[in-house]
């Protein structure tokens, strides 16, 4: 994808997170509230965002609805983030909308990420959606997607991360990302109980699924789950996330759903549509597999390895690589049970990437390789022959292994956001 004014939306990473409505609610004006068009669903919270709201734009679509679905960082592809009936807008659809977006964007002094959200209302409103699923970038509060009114709101759950602007406690996190709800209106979370207090400030007519979700594992083909709902209605589905935490994001998504107003067989028929690179996919490569998985924080990691260990995953080799910003350490701490060695190395685009030879202390004791580009790293990888591989850490370093590994061309832009 090229253009002058992707060169210039991209140019806007460098400026960084801006928190704040003022400016979003400018632009959108300025477009003429394409926002109004629409149904708003807003799917918060610390991880699992993406494959819940991936979830639920499938269960919708399912359910007969014209469904876009907006979620952050894009993989592969900038594209990737604009998805309206399960596949991308085309490139040449986004890049005219964003010809028409860059003056008012310019003029209200919108963030990158501020661009891209209003970008994505106007795709979806030219579109002709019905349901817009928006993924929360950062907390929920003062995010860009909050400047939309939504009829329905996700929060996955809460924990540590992105502390030095949400705060470093999780209850401090949790009401920031309790922004997103609104008062009378309805909403699920999977959160932990010692958070529903500051969660049920914000008035919202509030399901928690703690205690009600049933899970029972199908190895690699992923989960049959049972979900109790608060209204005695239990659904039952197969999705194919894997894992206790793909159980989980299927539940909420199905909850969501089934409260927006579908029948129990689309909610069945979507969640087991869902399909949502990078986060637990397993490709195959050479003679064995290679599994991608975007643990990017301590939660997420402790989720993979879980996961692994559930499908009888032992040791294995790792490539590894992270945002210098994360906590490297407590993801790698719950990584080191599952390492037979490991290949460190960094997204070639992303300036915010740890050097790979910086994070070699944190998997003392295993045989460690540092690989200066995920090209190298695969290199080493092949050497090794093993069966069954993993790669985790920044989901920029998984959109740059995923081409290589499926023998597809990248876009070559620097990864700030």
């Amino acid at each position: 994808m090229s253009g002058a004014s992707l060169e210039w939306l991209f140019s806007r990473q460098r400026f960084g997170m801006q928190p704040g409505l003022a400016r979003i609610e400018a632009l959108l004006g300025r477009m003429g509230q394409p926002q109004r068009q629409f149904r708003t669903i807003l799917v918060g919270g610390t991880n699992g965002k993406g494959s819940t709201a991936a979830s639920l734009a499938a269960m919708l679509q399912a359910g007969g609805r014209c469904v876009g679905l907006f979620t952050s960082p894009h993989l592969t592809h900038f594209a990737e983030r604009f998805v309206v009936q399960g596949d991308p807008l085309p490139e040449e659809t986004v890049l005219a909308a964003l010809a028409d977006l860059q003056p008012q964007a310019e003029a209200v002094g919108a963030s990158f990420f501020e661009a891209v959200t209003a970008l994505g209302v106007v795709l979806f409103a030219r579109a002709g959606v019905e349901d817009a699923v928006m993924e929360v970038g950062l907390g929920g509060r003062l995010d860009a997607t909050n400047a939309l009114d939504p009829e329905l709101s996700v929060i996955t759950n809460v924990a540590l991360d992105h502390t030095e602007v949400l705060g470093d406690t999780v209850a401090t996190i949790a009401a920031e990302k309790a922004g997103i709800l609104r008062p009378g209106r309805p909403a699920v979370t999977g959160a932990s109980p010692d958070v529903w207090p500051v969660l049920e400030r914000e008035g919202a007519d509030l399901w928690t699924l703690e205690g009600r979700v049933q899970r029972r594992t199908l190895g690699w083909a992923g989960e049959e789950v049972r979900v109790a709902l608060p209204d005695g209605a239990v659904l039952s589905l197969h999705t194919p996330l894997l894992g206790a935490h793909g159980a989980h994001n299927a539940a909420l998504a199905a909850a969501a759903a089934w409260r927006l107003g579908l029948p129990a067989a689309a909610i069945a028929q979507g969640a087991q549509a869902t399909v949502w690179p990078g986060r637990l996919e397993v490709l195959p490569w050479g003679r064995g597999r290679v599994l991608l998985d975007g643990a990017h924080n301590p939660a997420g990691a402790q989720a993979l390895a879980r996961a692994l260990q559930e499908l009888g995953v032992e040791r294995l080799p790792i490539v590894f690589g992270g945002a210098g910003d994360k906590d490297l350490a407590g993801v790698a701490s719950a990584l080191r049970p599952l390492a037979a060695s490991v290949i460190l190395t960094r997204a070639a685009l992303s300036p915010r990437a740890a050097a790979p030879e910086s994070l070699a202390p944190l998997f003392e004791g295993l045989p460690v390789t540092v690989a200066q580009s995920p090209q190298d790293a695969l290199t080493h990888l092949r050497a090794l022959g093993a069966p069954l591989a993993l790669v985790c850490g920044s989901l920029y370093l998984l959109g740059e292994v995923r081409p290589l590994l499926l023998g597809q061309q990248a876009e070559l832009r620097e990864r700030w956001q």
